[in-house]
Parts: structure tokens; sequence; C-alpha cells
């Protein structure tokens, strides 16, 4: 439960959220099929960048944890 709290309050979440729900009403407003497709990876890639920032977080987490485990 602490993990999820700790998600909902992150900035980045955040702004990935604000990035897609934005995208997704540029979408839905897109007068274009160009405008659409841009709208699109738009949302795609703000939840990539979301992903992959939290992997990179986590990596480095996960790796100072198992440096302070090892026993010299």
């Amino acid at each position: 439960m602490h993990t999820l709290c700790k998600k909902l309050t992150s900035r980045k979440f955040w702004a990935a959220v604000v990035s897609f729900v934005t995208a997704v009403m540029a979408y839905f407003g897109a007068e274009g099929e160009t405008e659409a497709v841009s709208c699109v990876l738009w949302a795609a890639a703000s939840l990539v960048a979301y992903i992959i920032g939290e992997g990179l977080v986590d990596a480095r987490s996960g790796g100072a944890k198992d440096a302070e485990n090892q026993e010299p």
C-alpha cells in the first residue's frame, strides 16, 4: 500500500497523466488525420517516458539496495 501512495504523490506520475489526458482531448478535437496521429503519438510518448523514467529510478534504487546487502 505504501508504494501505491508513493506513486500517487509522484510529480512524474501526475505530469504523465496530465500530458496523456491533454493529448487525448486534443485527439478528439483534431480536425485532420495528421493532427490526430500526432496526438496519438504524443499520448504514447508521455506514457513511454514515464515508464522509462520510473524504470531508471527503480534500477538505481535496486542497485543501491543490492550493494548494501552484500558483505565485504
